[in-house]
């Protein structure tokens, strides 16, 4: 697949690019990419939520009443969770919610979102720039150029930028990362990815 490089500016560089199918061009593994999304989602859960159970009320244990004869059922103290106060039954504790995967399942689950993108001609190549100061108007001047569309965008750099990070900060719809950062959640979750020319080889060099 042969993609065009364009300046900032939207304008052919003339330059043409041709993608990797080892990378962008494999038979996508669907299972691959959920296994891989939910474990980034189970990573950002804190699991820190926590109820008390009974052994963690500070209540009287007193019995309330008699055991027989007082016409209800049987109440043994104001710790039972039926009562308001009382104790949580099965609930929630802290807990870890990650889980391991192999590694060539997560490498698989990525190079199958990047093939999906590349099947939906949804990856745009963009030459490499830096910025002299945040300004969000210029970076969503040149998203707007390279027409990357105005839903959601992954722009992809081949190493830290911070005043390209810092203009795209308060734009909700774009996600901008490092090559070395990129997982299988932020792509599958864009409707296109924008890269710098050179992260294609860099990913190449990676995930082969």
């Amino acid at each position: 697949m042969k993609l065009p490089v364009l300046k900032i500016d939207g304008t052919p560089s003339g330059k043409e690019v041709t993608l990797n199918n080892e990378i962008f061009g494999i038979e996508p593994n669907d299972h691959a990419i959920y296994l891989d999304v939910k474990q980034y989602l189970a990573n950002q859960r804190q699991g820190t939520h926590a109820t008390k159970e009974r052994w963690a009320i500070d209540h009287s244990t007193k019995k309330i009443g008699r055991q027989k004869g007082g016409g209800g059922a049987r109440h043994g103290a104001t710790k039972s969770n039926i009562w308001v106060g009382g104790a949580r039954t099965f609930g929630p504790q802290p807990r870890s919610y990650s889980f391991k995967l192999n590694k060539k399942l997560k490498q698989l689950a990525r190079l199958s979102a990047l093939s999906y993108k590349a099947q939906a001609e949804a990856i745009v190549l963009v030459e490499p720039f830096e910025m002299e100061a945040p300004k969000t108007k210029e970076f969503t001047n040149i998203l707007k150029n390279i027409k990357a569309g105005d839903r959601k965008i992954l722009f992809v750099l081949p190493q830290n930028s911070d005043n390209i990070f810092l203009s795209s900060r308060n734009l909700p719809n774009v996600n901008v990362i490092t090559v070395d950062e990129i997982n299988t959640y932020a792509v599958m979750n864009a409707n296109n990815v924008v890269l710098t020319d050179g992260v294609q080889e860099i990913l190449a060099s990676r995930l082969k």
